[in-house]
C-alpha cells in the first residue's frame, strides 16, 4: 500500500505544510515572472492513528484560468495514487484528503492559491508579500492565467532553470486555447514591461519584456507569423505606441512579407525615427540583404539615440565585423555597457524526507531509454572543467559570443594585433609611465631651487599629464585613478580572477595545427618600482591620442579566449598527431561532451559535430543529442535528426516534460518540416519501426504541425 503517485514526482515534507510556509516566506524576493508552479497534497490513511503526510510538485502549463481549472488538476491527481495491491488488501489505504495549487501573479506581485478538500469545496484567494489573504477577482485570474503560460513557453528549455521533479504539461492544446492566449496578451500588452525583459535589456518596454518575448518564441519555434499580424496590427500597434511596429515587421518578415515589413517600418520611423527596436529590425533587414554601408548608419544612429543599452553597442558590433572592419569592431566592443546577471525567480524549500520520481512503466519497457552514465565515462580532464567560459551569463555571454566571432574571422594572432592597435598595451603604459616619473623628478628638482613654490604644488601640475593620456590600461591597478569604475566594480567579480605576473606574459608554447605557437595576450602594467632606462626613453616616444581604455571584463575576455583556444588546439594538434600514428584517441564521454561544447563556441562546427558524436558513443548525453539535432536540422539529415529527437522524447518523458510544444525538439522538426514535407518526415518515423509507446509519444509532434497548421503540413 504505497503512499506516492504512480507516475508523477514527488518530495515528501518533514512537517506538513513547511513548503507552503516557504513559498510565502519567499514572495518579496521574486522579481521577474516568478517560480514554477507549486502542487501541495496532503494524503491520509484510512487506518486510524496513522500520521497524515504531506508531498509537492513544481508544475507548469496548467491552465490557471479559473480556480475550477487548478481544482481540476488537484483532483486528477486522485487517479494517480499507486494502487498496488497486497495479498489482504483491496485497494490502497492512502488516499489524498486535501491539495492546494500556487501560481504566482507576475503582473501584481501576489501568489494566487485554489485550495480543494476531497470530498468538499473549493476555496481561490491570493497572498501578498506580507502574507495576507485576498479574495481573487477577474483581473487577477487573467494575469496569473498569462503569468503562467509565460513561464511554460520561455522556461521550456531554459538551462538555466532547471529542477528535479518539475512537470512540464502542454499550456496551449487548441486552436481555442491559442485565441484566449492571444486575448490576454492584447489585454494585458501595456503591462508587459512590469514583466521585466531578458538580462541583456537594461530598462523593459513595451517592445522588449518577457511577455513580447514569449509571444514572439511560440509563435516563432513554429513559423507561424501570419497569427500574430492581425494583433499587432488590427489592434495594438494603431492605438497607442508606433514602437510594436518592430514587432510586426518582424512578423511580415517571418512569412516572407518582406513588401509589408519594410512599409512598416517606413510608416513608423516617420513617427518615432529614434526607437532603437525600429531601426535594429531595419539593420537586421539590410544585413540579409548586404546592404552593410546602410545598416552601419542605422546602427550607428540607434546608438546615438539609445548610449545605454547593450543590444545597441553589440548590434554595432555586429555590423563591424559584417563589413570586415575589426578595429572599430573592438572599440564598439569595448564601449558596451554592462549589466550584472541576475538568476531567475526561485525559492528555497526545506530538504524533503523523502524524494519519489517514479519512471513510466511504458518507458522502462520502450528499451530506447537510456541513463546518465555513471563511474569514468563521467570524470574529465581538469583542463576541460576549469575553462571558465562555460561561466559565463547575460551580457558577458554576449560580448564573449562577439569576441569568439572576431577571432574565427581573423585568427588569435591577428586579432592580437588589432588588440594592441586599439588599446594601450603593457610595456607601452611601463615606458609612458617612466617618463612621467622622470618628469616628476625634473620638476621636483626645479622646485627646489625656487623658494617661493613649494614641493606639493609642482606636484599638482605635474599630476595632470597623466590624467590627460586618453587611454586606459588593461586590468592594472593604476586603472584606479585613470577612468571612472562606476561601472566595473559590479562587473569584474563576473570573472574567475588571474594571475598577472611577469612570469605569465612570457610566450608559452603549445602544438597547434595551423601555427606552431598560441601566444598568450599581453597584460596590462602592473604598479613596479621599475623605470625604462634612459636610452629607451630617449628612443621610443608614445602618442596615446588615438588609442582607447580596455575595459578589465573586456581584457577578462581576452584571457578566458586564450583559454578556450589553447585547450582546442591542444585537442585537435593532439588527435592529429594520434591519426598519422593509426592510434585510437581515446577520451572519456564528458571529456568528449565538454570538447564538443568548446567547438561550438569558439564556431568549430564540424569538430563539435565529431566531439559529441563521440561522447554519445562512450554515455547517454541529453546535452549532445539536443546539439546534434540542430546540426542535423540545420544539415537536412532526417533520419539521424528524428533519432536524436526519438532518444530526448524519451529522456524528457522520463524527468515529465510532457510538453510538446514550444520545446527545442518541436522547433527544429518544424525546421525539416518545412523543407522535407510532414508527409515524408511521418514516413521516415514509421519507417525506423519504433515500440508503440515511443511511436505514440513522436507523432504528438507531427499531430501538432497538422493541427496548428506548420508551415509544410500540406505536403
Amino acid at each position: 500500500m504505497a503512499d506516492t503517485l504512480k507516475d508523477i514526482p514527488e518530495f515528501f515534507e518533514n512537517e506538513l505544510g513547511e513548503s507552503i510556509i516557504a513559498r510565502t516566506d519567499a514572495l518579496g524576493t521574486f522579481r521577474e515572472l516568478g517560480p514554477p508552479d507549486l502542487c501541495h497534497i496532503i494524503k491520509a490513511n484510512a487506518k486510524p492513528g496513522v500520521k497524515e503526510i504531506g508531498s509537492y510538485h513544481y508544475v507548469s502549463g496548467v491552465d490557471a484560468s479559473s480556480s475550477a481549472t487548478l481544482a481540476a488538476y488537484l483532483n486528477s491527481l486522485t487517479y494517480s495514487m499507486d494502487e498496488t495491491q497486497s495479498w489482504f488488501t483491496k485497494s490502497n489505504a492512502w488516499r489524498i484528503r486535501s491539495g492546494i495549487y500556487c501560481c504566482f501573479n507576475a503582473f501584481s506581485r501576489v501568489d494566487v492559491r485554489v485550495e480543494v478538500k476531497i470530498p468538499g469545496g473549493v476555496e481561490s484567494y491570493f497572498v501578498d508579500v506580507r502574507g495576507e489573504r485576498h479574495e481573487a477577482t477577474a483581473a487577477i485570474w487573467q494575469e496569473t492565467y498569462l503569468s503562467a503560460i509565460l513561464r511554460a513557453v520561455l522556461y521550456s528549455d531554459d538551462s538555466y532553470y532547471r529542477l528535479a521533479g518539475y512537470r512540464k504539461i502542454d499550456p496551449i492544446t487548441n486552436l481555442s486555447a491559442e485565441a484566449r492566449f492571444l486575448e490576454a496578451v492584447e489585454a494585458l500588452f501595456w503591462r508587459g514591461w512590469q514583466l521585466g525583459s531578458k538580462p541583456e535589456i537594461q530598462v523593459a518596454t513595451s517592445v522588449h519584456n518577457h511577455l513580447t518575448a514569449g509571444v514572439m518564441k511560440y509563435f516563432g519555434d513554429s513559423f507561424r507569423y501570419m497569427s500574430l499580424t492581425p494583433l499587432f496590427f488590427d489592434g495594438l500597434l494603431q492605438k497607442k505606441d508606433p514602437e510594436v511596429g518592430a514587432l510586426l515587421a518582424q512578423a511580415y518578415i517571418g512569412q516572407n512579407e518582406e513588401t509589408r515589413a519594410v512599409k512598416v517600418l517606413y510608416a513608423n520611423l516617420q513617427q518615432t525615427p529614434m526607437s532603437y527596436p525600429l531601426l535594429h529590425v531595419q539593420v537586421d533587414f539590410l544585413r540579409s540583404k548586404g546592404h552593410y554601408d546602410v545598416a552601419l548608419k542605422l546602427a550607428k544612429f540607434a546608438v546615438n539615440t539609445t548610449p545605454s543599452e547593450f543590444l545597441t553597442w553589440a548590434k554595432l558590433t555586429e555590423v563591424y565585423i559584417d563589413i570586415e572592419d575589426y578595429k572599430n569592431a573592438l572599440l564598439t566592443l569595448n564601449s558596451c555597457p554592462m549589466f550584472t546577471y541576475s538568476e531567475r525567480d526561485m525559492h528555497r524549500m526545506p530538504a524533503p524526507s523523502k524524494t519519489h520520481l517514479p519512471i513510466k512503466p511504458d518507458i522502462v519497457t520502450s528499451g530506447i531509454m537510456e541513463e546518465d552514465a555513471a563511474g569514468r565515462e563521467t570524470e574529465a580532464d581538469s583542463s576541460l572543467l576549469r575553462l571558465p567560459a562555460p561561466a559565463l551569463h547575460g551580457t558577458f555571454a554576449k560580448a564573449y559570443t562577439l569576441l569568439t566571432r572576431l577571432a574565427a574571422k581573423i585568427g588569435w594572432d591577428d586579432l592580437l594585433k588589432c588588440r594592441s592597435v586599439v588599446f594601450v598595451m603593457e610595456e607601452e603604459y611601463r615606458i609612458q609611465k617612466a617618463k612621467e616619473e622622470e618628469k616628476k623628478g625634473t620638476s621636483h628638482a626645479d622646485t627646489e631651487d625656487q623658494p617661493g613654490e613649494t614641493p606639493s604644488s609642482s606636484s599638482d601640475t605635474a599630476a595632470p599629464a597623466v590624467a590627460e593620456v586618453p587611454v586606459t590600461v588593461e586590468t592594472s591597478q593604476e586603472q584606479n585613478t585613470l577612468e571612472n569604475e562606476a561601472n566595473d566594480d559590479s562587473d569584474v567579480g563576473e570573472f574567475k580572477d588571474m594571475s598577472l605576473d611577469d612570469s605569465d606574459q612570457e610566450k608559452t608554447q603549445e602544438p597547434s595545427i595551423s601555427a606552431p605557437s598560441l601566444e598568450r595576450p599581453q597584460q596590462a602594467a602592473e604598479d613596479k618600482k621599475e623605470k625604462a632606462t634612459e636610452s629607451v626613453l630617449q628612443d621610443v616616444s608614445f602618442s596615446f591620442g588615438n588609442k582607447r581604455l580596455c575595459e578589465r571584463w573586456l581584457d577578462n575576455l581576452f584571457m578566458v579566449l586564450y583559454e578556450d583556444l589553447r585547450v582546442y588546439t591542444f585537442w585537435r594538434t593532439e588527435a592529429a598527431h594520434y591519426r598519422a600514428q593509426q592510434m585510437a584517441y581515446r577520451k572519456t564521454g564528458a571529456e568528449w561532451e565538454l570538447m564538443g561544447d568548446l567547438g561550438l563556441r569558439l564556431w568549430h562546427e564540424s569538430e563539435a559535430k565529431e566531439a559529441y558524436e563521440q561522447c554519445l558513443d562512450h554515455k547517454f548525453s541529453a546535452k549532445a543529442w539536443m546539439r546534434l539535432l540542430e546540426i542535423y536540422a540545420k544539415e537536412g539529415n532526417v533520419q539521424k535528426a528524428l533519432l536524436a529527437a526519438v532518444k530526448l522524447t524519451v529522456y524528457h518523458e522520463r524527468w515529465y516534460h510532457e510538453i510538446v510544444y514550444p520545446t527545442e525538439i518541436a522547433c527544429n522538426l518544424n525546421k525539416l518540416i518545412r523543407k522535407e514535407g510532414l508527409s515524408k518526415m511521418q514516413n521516415i518515423l514509421t519507417s525506423m519501426n519504433l515500440p508503440r509507446p515511443v511511436q505514440k509519444l513522436m507523432t504528438r509532434y507531427f499531430d501538432y504541425g497538422e493541427l496548428f497548421k506548420v508551415e509544410g503540413y500540406e505536403f
